[in-house]
């Protein structure tokens, strides 16, 4: 043990400051007082070393032996030594460590020295100040009077150079005070680090604002344009966060202002980059979601959204002509917007049908909504079966602009009687953009190229919304020529479907399902009965109508139960003491003080501490029938 302590000794002496240094490291971990007695005298001679190095990690083995059990006898002076120390130190390490023992061993000592230079705070190293602030959270949980002069000082670091100092002032001023100055200064604390180009910085930042909309609302409502400017980052899930955020802090005062930034950003979208398609979905979902909420934008952000109908992400198409099927259930003069059938897939196109076919309520519109379709479609039939002997007469014929290119099969057919056909489908048909009348948009979605591929799903869906056209084209139509006319015109577009989904031209024939749903339009459409019309007509927009009540209902009983979600949590501790009256109070510490002499002459029982307001745990039957007795 002598030789043991001559060698730390020795290297706490060492011309080496590496040395030193990491002897008095080392000596940080060591509990026996036995070894470290001997070298006391060498520690304290190394706490004004010439060296930083040495000097702050001495300060750190002052105050790991000053908390030792028997410290107090080994160090008396230790708080004063260090206290002087920290008035001359220049090194910002060693500073920080002389501070933070006078806050672990001398609080007393600590908070005087901090009061004395306050207005040197600002100025002082990142390291010393987030000791400061550390010292500040123990101060005010112990003693809430004296908040007041504190905060001041964390105020003062909001304007540190340091970020992190920066973070920890402002979640200083988050678990100390509720007051809406204190919150909005932290917030808008919290909204200048979402700059930072660090994107793990942001997210945190991001879940502290979340943390902060879910208690101070209020106050959030007024930083939601600061929280929007995160946007500008490229990473999708700082994207995504934002987001939410901002959807819970709308109101009618600021949805004007957010649905206008909102429709900036989709603006400058482009689909060059790889999550831009994923990214245009959020954001049309967001603006759906602000339309929902408050009808009154819809108007400035249906027109904006219809653009995207093209876009090539279909998820986001798909968004798009809901919000758009949603608002014109929702917003009856907004139907007068216009009707659309996009460039997209299945799923779009089938539900831009549905909008047609339900929402064309005047003669105009049902005229406009037929002829669309029917231009979209090209010219009739899509298949065809040309005899040998009258193809080369066809040959001869001079092709129309918009007529089709037929594809020859690879082997010709044998007809009834026994003579050779070629078999012939039209192809995808290049047809110029059609002019309208105002009140509908142009069409420009290809459906003909989408049935030649044998999507008979998209032609059962035409075929239920050119009968809904013509339907209701029966009640406003006083032309019965027209009428007619019109009617025969759709009954031609559904044979031919049926006509190309029987033909050996596609690989695949038209399914049962498509095949029963364009018969029975036919049918319909040959013979129509007032209660077939009522269900056609009325029935179906009805029942979107109560799905879309049910679902804003299930979206309000979300919101209810959301805001009964308790936030405590089962281990949480109950301080009964605050729910006692005085005089019960004074009774009980009576009978706390009796328990804890009766405790300290006891050796057999195990107890724990005793506290006012806490409860003793004393496992002898000897003293609980004293303590009885006593009462």
């Amino acid at each position: 043990m002598i030789l043991i302590c001559q060698n730390l000794r020795n290297n706490l002496q060492h011309p080496n400051e590496y040395i030193r240094g990491v002897t008095l490291r080392f000596l940080c971990r060591l509990s026996e007082v036995e070894i470290i007695e001997p070298l006391i005298p060498s520690i304290l001679s190394n706490i004004e070393h010439r060296h930083p190095f040495i000097r702050r990690n001495a300060i750190l083995a002052v105050m790991s032996i000053y908390k030792l059990p028997q410290g107090e006898q080994l160090l008396a002076d230790a708080p004063e030594v260090i206290e002087r120390i920290l008035a001359g130190e220049q090194d910002p390490s060693a500073r920080r460590n002389a501070f933070l023992m006078l806050f672990n061993c001398a609080q007393d000592r600590a908070i005087s020295y901090l009061l004395s230079h306050v207005d040197q705070v600002p100025d002082w190293p990142e390291q010393l100040q987030m000791v400061v602030l550390d010292l500040i959270r123990k101060v005010c949980r112990s003693n809430r009077a004296e908040k007041g002069r504190y905060i001041k000082i964390i105020i003062s670091l909001l304007n540190a150079q340091s970020i992190a100092v920066i973070y920890e002032c402002a979640g200083t001023l988050v678990s100390l005070s509720s007051a809406p100055t204190a919150i909005r200064a932290a917030a808008n604390t919290y909204c200048q680090l979402l700059s930072q180009s660090d994107n793990n910085v942001k997210l945190i930042v991001l879940e502290r604002l979340n943390e902060l909309k879910s208690s101070h609302r209020e106050i959030m409502v007024e930083m939601i344009m600061d929280v929007l400017r995160a946007l500008s980052s490229p990473n999708l899930d700082i994207r995504h966060k934002t987001l939410d955020i901002a959807l819970e802090l709308i109101t009618p005062r600021n949805v004007d202002e957010v649905v206008s930034t909102l429709k900036k950003v989709m603006k400058t979208q482009s689909g060059e980059l790889e999550k831009n398609g994923e990214y245009r979905q959020m954001l049309v979902q967001a603006i759906h979601t602000c339309a929902m909420k408050f009808p009154e934008v819809a108007s400035t952000v249906v027109h904006l959204l219809m653009d995207f109908l093209g876009d090539s992400n279909v998820a986001s198409a798909v968004d798009v002509v809901l919000f758009v099927r949603e608002i014109i259930e929702t917003n009856p003069k907004l139907r007068a917007a216009g009707y659309i059938l996009p460039d997209q897939g299945c799923e779009v196109c089938s539900c831009a049908l549905w909008i047609i076919g339900e929402y064309c309520l005047s003669l105009s519109e049902v005229e406009n909504g037929i002829s669309t379709i029917k231009q979209c479609l090209g010219e009739l039939p899509f298949y065809t079966a040309v005899v040998e002997g009258d193809s080369a007469d066809a040959s001869k014929r001079p092709q129309q602009v918009n007529s089709s290119i037929t594809v020859s099969s690879r082997r010709p057919a044998i007809l009834a009687d026994g003579t050779y056909a070629t078999q012939s489908a039209a192809s995808e048909t290049a047809l110029s953009a059609p002019s309208l009348a105002t009140g509908s948009l142009t069409a420009l979605g290809n459906l003909r190229s989408l049935i030649l591929s044998g999507d008979f799903f998209l032609g059962a869906v035409i075929s239920c919304t050119l009968t809904k056209l013509v339907l209701r084209l029966e009640e406003v139509q006083k032309s019965k020529t027209e009428l007619n006319k019109t009617c025969t015109g759709a009954l031609l577009i559904m044979v031919s479907m049926l006509q190309l989904g029987q033909s050996s031209y596609l690989p695949h024939p038209i399914d049962n399902d498509s095949y029963e749903r364009i018969a029975l339009c036919i049918r319909l459409l040959c013979n129509t009965g007032d209660e077939v019309r009522k269900i056609w007509l009325q029935s179906c927009r009805q029942s979107f109508a109560k799905m879309l009540a049910d679902k804003q209902f299930n979206e309000t009983k979300e919101i209810k139960a959301k805001a009964h979600i308790s936030h405590a949590q089962p281990d949480d501790l109950i301080d009964f003491y605050h729910l006692k009256s005085r005089k019960k109070i004074k009774r009980d510490k009576l009978k706390s003080d009796h328990a804890s002499s009766m405790i300290g002459a006891s050796t057999t029982d195990n107890v724990t501490e005793v506290e006012s307001g806490s409860i003793a745990l004393v496992g002898s039957h000897e003293l609980e029938e004293e303590r009885g007795k006593k009462e």
